[in-house]
């Protein structure tokens, strides 16, 4: 349903972008139909994108996927910079108006008034074509290019001092499908291995796509090398492509799936509880994210870490006393300004939050949704730290 809402707003939408950008700015002739043809075809390639790109083989959707998909980006950028500019637009309607007016006295002004007409549609729309075709292009080479590593140790209350220094990787959102594939998730594999993490976490939105047609591009992650193993809990992506054909499969690479339950960890002589919940959304497939049923029976001297997809879990976290919650799931916004949506909804962005005394880091992802486009969220990996109060 989401897709089929989002597809009918995007068609909508696409009426504005007709309005201002081909019947504003041309006349009636061959150049408005080849204007309006290259809209719909667009708007239909969108469409496509979103509808099939997950539910057929990723060698085909990519044909369609990658067009489309850039198209969504642009779309978006055109759609804000045209939004902006109905405000000058706005303030001009007194200097159109008195051409008008001096139309209706000579005849000879009536060029001039279709110049003045044709300069502001003109202008704007070339003005949006360049200013977004530009931010997207540029967009494309960070999200295409190799996450970033940041570092960043967190102060755990509870957490043994024979464990302090423990090195977790956090990943999230790669999103393989018909854009990133097998030699993306090497990528990953290499810059973690690199950092010789303590363990590994995944927190959802690993795949778009089914097992059959991404376990190839998956299959790297079978190299990734911690002290303590690989952990994976599910994200809303996958039960969007069926989610008991991944839990089942990754087992088979090495990785630890997590399944609103936990598991102890013991490094160095000191120990913590790492606990891993499933995706908020799942109540329509599975059991949804259930923090007390992975809490129950710890022990309170113990620090804990939870692993959650989506930041918004972090008020059951705070209910169950855990100490730092792992999410992923924002992608920091990916396309700014939709941070901002994303503030509202989930209440965290990126980086690092304390809520009544459980701490929450959120990583911006590795990969991407949708467009392969990141503005003001550039694509990361992150090494949590943990470290002992002093």
């Amino acid at each position: 349903m989401f897709f089929v809402a989002l597809s009918a707003i995007v068609l909508l939408v696409h009426g504005y972008l007709w309005r201002r950008l081909v019947r504003d700015t041309t006349r009636k002739g061959a150049a408005r139909r080849a204007g309006t043809a290259v809209l719909v075809a667009l708007a239909l390639l969108l469409v496509a994108a979103l509808a099939l790109g997950t539910r057929i083989d990723p060698s085909i959707a990519q044909w369609f996927a990658w067009p489309g998909y850039l198209w969504l980006a642009v779309f978006f950028y055109l759609l804000l910079i045209l939004l902006v500019l109905e405000i000058p637009r706005f303030a001009l309607r007194g200097w159109l108006r008195r051409g008008e007016r001096a139309e209706s006295g000579d005849s000879s002004a009536n060029s001039r008034e279709l110049s003045r007409r044709d300069l502001l549609s003109r202008g704007s729309a070339v003005l949006a074509g360049v200013v977004s075709v530009g931010v997207v292009g540029y967009g494309t080479t960070v999200a295409l290019g190799p996450p970033s590593i940041t570092r960043f140790p967190i102060t755990l209350r509870r957490l043994d001092p024979r464990a302090s220094g423990f090195r977790m990787a956090l990943i999230s959102d790669i999103h393989l499908g018909p854009i990133l594939g097998r030699s993306f998730t090497q990528r990953i594999v290499d810059l973690v291995n690199s950092e010789r993490p303590d363990a590994v976490a995944i927190v959802g939105d690993l795949v778009d796509g089914d097992v059959p047609e991404l376990a190839d591009a998956a299959a790297p992650l079978a190299e990734l090398r911690s002290t303590h193993g690989t952990f994976f809990v599910t994200g809303n992506h996958e039960y969007y492509v069926g989610y008991s054909q991944w839990v089942e499969h990754l087992p088979t690479l090495g990785i630890n799936v997590l399944r609103n339950e936990r598991t102890t960890i013991t490094h160095n002589g000191g120990s913590f509880e790492l606990a891993g919940v499933n995706d908020a959304t799942a109540d329509q497939w599975q059991d949804a994210a259930d923090v007390d049923k992975a809490m129950r029976g710890r022990d309170p001297q113990r620090a804990a870490v939870l692993l959650a997809h989506q930041p918004v879990d972090v008020q059951d976290a705070v209910r169950a006393d855990v100490d730092l919650q792992l999410s992923g799931h924002t992608h920091g916004g990916q396309l700014t300004p939709f941070e901002l949506a994303v503030s509202l909804q989930q209440g965290a962005v990126a980086g690092f939050y304390e809520i009544e005394g459980t701490k929450l880091y959120v990583t911006r992802g590795a990969g991407f949704w949708g467009p392969p486009v990141r503005i003001g969220a550039p694509p990361d990996i992150t090494i949590i730290e943990l470290r002992a109060a002093p």
